[in-house]
């Protein structure tokens, strides 16, 4: 099978390379994530310019008509840099949703200007009682006049705080755990009635906790058909899964480099460390564990394009592993680091805390390994 990139793709890559290389060094990563709103607007107005924000959407919407494999060379250099710009919550979360459902109007309205880098937007999926289960959604919108009324709770809400459009999935029938009855609204951030408390996440990234509370939004503010929502969610979620994993491997390959690196210069006993052969052995697994996931990924980008009906379960597959191998890879550098590796001042442990925050998103390795199986129990049946 042939892996190599396209000349517009390893540009792509590369371009992003050298921005993380001679623009996005630990120490502006730091300050950026310490400043208020914990992302830089310049950086993200950067973005913009250089076309990344455009890139997953289609030319008709003003995009670039990229795919999964734009988005993998993406997400892989964006976790070698520790990115805090809400790419992942503006583009590939909200922004996904809008290219697939929204109207012409509403892709004129909200998609172009996030597309521009002058909107921010999020997708508050999540639900205190949900846990990974994207169809377990409590929020009421009850039809009200010509418009809905909103009632509910959403937790973790990455870029929640920022966002000036939050895109809201409501339950419009049926009871709380049903696929069906789901309905996608977009909801202007300072609607009345919607309440957001932000807060710094573990890995540094935002996030908010939103209430609603007697929302009202017009009919236009539906995306796409009413009760008729999960199928998309699941494929955001899905995309998003697969972004986060190419994001893992950008850490993973990073933190055994780092390891590699350190080990030839640190000294002990009079001699570099790694020059002890047990210590050599975990590194050779860590660089095992990279190529492994690797594969995985390539392959789950292989299904995607091909519209292959085992992509969901492969990306159960790459996400077990990104859960289970990831971290060790993150643990194995952090402990070869010795007592530096859990240090502030090292970029080693923000690493692992990324690391760790990627392993519970979406669903952590214990959740995708039992998918994964119930998806071969259904073909087998």
């Amino acid at each position: 099978m042939d892996f190599s990139l396209s000349e517009e793709q390893a540009m792509l890559a590369d371009s992003i390379s050298r921005f993380i290389d001679t623009d996005y060094d630990f120490d502006t990563r730091q300050k950026i994530a310490a400043s208020n709103g914990g992302f830089s607007p310049e950086m993200w107005r950067t973005f913009a310019e250089l076309g990344w924000t455009a890139v997953p959407f289609a030319e008709s919407d003003g995009g670039l008509d990229g795919g999964p494999v734009e988005l993998m060379l993406m997400m892989e250099q964006f976790g070698r840099g520790l990115v805090v710009e809400p790419f992942l919550a503006n583009i590939v979360l909200a922004g996904g949703v809008l290219r697939r459902i929204a109207n012409a109007e509403q892709k004129a309205r909200w998609l172009a200007p996030l597309i521009a880098g002058d909107l921010q937007a999020a997708f508050a999926v999540v639900e205190p009682q949900s846990r990974f289960d994207v169809a377990n959604t409590a929020s009421i919108a009850e039809a009200s006049g010509d418009g809905y009324r909103l009632n509910g709770a959403k937790s973790v809400v990455l870029n929640g705080g920022a966002a000036d459009l939050l895109v809201v999935p409501a339950r419009t029938s049926g009871s709380q755990v049903d696929q069906g009855g789901i309905t996608l609204f977009a909801i202007p951030a300072e609607t009345l009635g919607v309440t957001r408390t932000s807060y710094t996440t573990v890995d540094g990234l935002q996030a908010a906790e939103i209430v609603l509370a007697d929302v009202t939004v017009s009919k236009d503010a539906v995306l796409g058909e009413i009760d008729n929502a999960f199928a998309t969610i699941a494929a955001v979620i899905d995309e998003a899964t697969l972004a986060v994993s190419a994001e893992a491997l950008g850490i993973m390959q990073t933190m055994h480099d780092r390891t590699v690196e350190y080990s030839k210069s640190r000294v002990q006993f009079g001699v570099p460390i790694g020059s002890f052969q047990a210590l050599q052995h975990r590194m050779v697994d860590s660089l095992m564990a990279c190529e492994q996931s690797r594969s995985l990924l390539y392959w789950c980008v292989m299904l995607y394009l091909s519209d292959d009906p085992r992509y969901r379960s492969a990306i159960s597959a790459l996400k077990y592993q990104v859960g289970t191998a990831g971290v060790k890879v993150a643990e194995e550098a952090v402990q070869i680091h010795g007592g530096m590796g859990v240090t502030w001042e090292l970029d080693i442990a923000h690493y692992l805390k990324r690391m760790t925050a990627i392993n519970i998103m979406f669903g952590n390795a214990d959740y995708h390994l039992d998918r994964y199986v119930a998806a071969g129990d259904a073909q087998a049946g």
